[in-house]
């Protein structure tokens, strides 16, 4: 097997024990990126020097003895939307191209301290709005499985390159679905940590009471380690967690649910997704009865207003949180002649720098928190918000983890709901609630669609750090799939 189609505990392990070099491991990786980008335009940034001096650094610790870490010598792929010292930070917009920050977020630093050897920088919908990956400055990212189709958003980039086996790991953000929903119709695994579990520190902000930092990987225990590798509590963060977490790589490891109560969403399912969704669905609810779960369905009736609540509150934390790109300070400047005001650079450098779907949330969420409407739109969402936490705390109550589709539909055609924003929405149904409730949820491949042949995702909610479980259940089923696959569901991936 090529050292780009083995896992991240594989390459981890060949890299400790000296069996192969991190240079080669990394060199391995930039020469499929070099055979496949052109394609499938995964990456805004990559620079094979940069590469090559991260993984040289982790083979001269290792041997001069160092003890290295399960991901020491691994090469990922890093979403355009975390600082990062010595490559550029876009957030896939034109109004920060060729950014370079003075500082690493959180992520980035600790991605760096596990020894992980950071092979660039992903593409991704503009500040990370939308669920396709096309709304970015610099071109849509194509789906490995059809590169007709959308890799889902906004971290498509990520998901698409360790789909297309650019990379075995990759970091994402979630902020309504932005690492789940990718990860299904890309055929691998992503997960939404608990909100705080995590650092923000460093991400440039979307919806800061919404945005998680997580992990893609082509398997379960691959995301665990990587999600072991950044997170926990960070002082930089107000909104950190100052707790110690149970341990995802144990969870991953063990992947036994006989005895678990998991509760299927009855309001998750039905009219607008697709028969070959439901249908993996329901094959993975039989399959973990078979395992000895206990299931039940359990009834969230505010999860029906998730949607429309949450296109009210991330927009309304966006139009605050982009008011810092003013032209003044950093990034793009237009119209800066010396006869305009600066009102006026301000104007033309917004008018230029930013997409269309970024303007869209920024004057919705203008207009929800401004006077007179801030009650009726901002207020409501906010309360409709605390029924939905209160729903989930209900059904813990009576299950262990909740589970439904993640996404209604498998990968669309690039173009086909680029003029509808109301379609593009209804791709995160299944997974905005667990966003604003702040619990954790992932998404493990459960098979291929029978109209089109292409990846279906099973969600996994869990309670508030609760992110074992999640793993837990996740592994149990990849484990039980696996052996009816035989070689995991990317071997039926058409390649590219």
């Amino acid at each position: 097997m090529s050292l780009v189609r083995k896992s991240a505990a594989e390459l981890g392990a060949l890299v400790a024990s000296g069996d192969v070099s991190a240079v080669e491991v990394a060199q391995a990786h930039l020469d499929r990126i070099a055979a496949v980008e052109p394609r499938v335009n995964a990456f805004l940034h990559v620079d094979a020097e940069t590469t090559l001096a991260q993984a040289r650094a982790v083979d001269a610790r290792r041997a001069a003895g160092d003890d290295l870490g399960p991901l020491a010598g691994v090469p990922i792929a890093h979403k355009d939307v975390f600082t990062t010292t010595d490559m550029p930070t876009t957030a896939g917009s034109k109004i920060l191209e060729g950014y370079r920050p003075p500082y690493d977020a959180t992520v980035t630093r600790r991605l760096r301290e596990a020894g992980l050897v950071i092979l660039g920088k992903t593409n991704l919908d503009e500040f990370a709005m939308g669920s396709s990956t096309e709304n970015s400055a610099f071109g849509p990212t194509r789906n490995p499985w059809d590169l007709s189709r959308v890799p889902g958003g906004s971290s498509g980039g990520s998901s698409a390159a360790v789909a297309a086996y650019e990379a075995p790991l990759s970091t994402g953000t979630d902020t309504g679905g932005s690492i789940r929903q990718p990860a299904a119709v890309t055929g691998i695994v992503g997960m939404k940590p608990t909100y705080g579990g995590s650092s923000r520190y460093g991400l440039i902000a979307f919806a800061s009471s919404l945005d998680t930092p997580g992990p893609f990987a082509r398997n379960v225990l691959d995301a665990a380690l990587l999600h072991e590798a950044f997170s926990g509590h960070d002082a930089m963060d107000a909104t950190s967690i100052d707790a110690p977490a149970p341990s995802v790589v144990e969870a991953a490891r063990q992947g036994e649910v006989a005895g678990l109560r998991v509760g299927v969403v009855r309001e998750f399912g039905g009219e607008g997704y697709q028969p070959g969704v439901l249908a993996r669905f329901h094959e993975s609810v039989e399959l973990l009865e078979s395992l000895g779960a206990k299931v039940v369905e359990v009834s969230c009736p505010s999860f029906t207003t998730a949607l429309p609540a949450y296109y009210l509150i991330a927009p309304s934390e966006a139009s605050s949180n982009l008011a810092r790109f003013d032209a003044m300070r950093y990034g793009l400047r237009v119209g800066d002649d010396g006869t305009r005001s600066a009102e006026e650079v301000m104007a033309l450098t917004r008018a230029a720098g930013f997409g269309p779907e970024v303007k869209r949330r920024i004057i919705l969420g203008t207009y929800a928190l401004s006077s007179g409407y801030y009650d009726a739109y901002y207020g409501q969402a906010q309360k409709v918000r605390t029924l939905i936490a209160r729903d989930f705390e209900a059904a813990f109550h009576q299950v262990d983890v909740l589970i439904s589709p993640t996404t209604p539909t498998t990968a669309f055609p690039i173009g086909e709901r680029a003029d509808d924003p109301m379609a593009m929405y209804l791709a995160d149904l299944c997974t905005i609630p667990a966003n604003l409730a702040g619990n954790a949820a992932i998404s493990v491949p459960c098979g291929l669609a029978d109209e089109d042949g292409l990846p279906v995702g099973l969600q996994i909610m869990a309670p508030v750090l609760g992110d074992d479980r999640c793993y837990r259940v996740a592994a149990a089923v990849e484990r039980a799939l696996e052996d009816r696959w035989g070689g995991g569901l990317l071997s039926k991936a058409p390649g590219l």
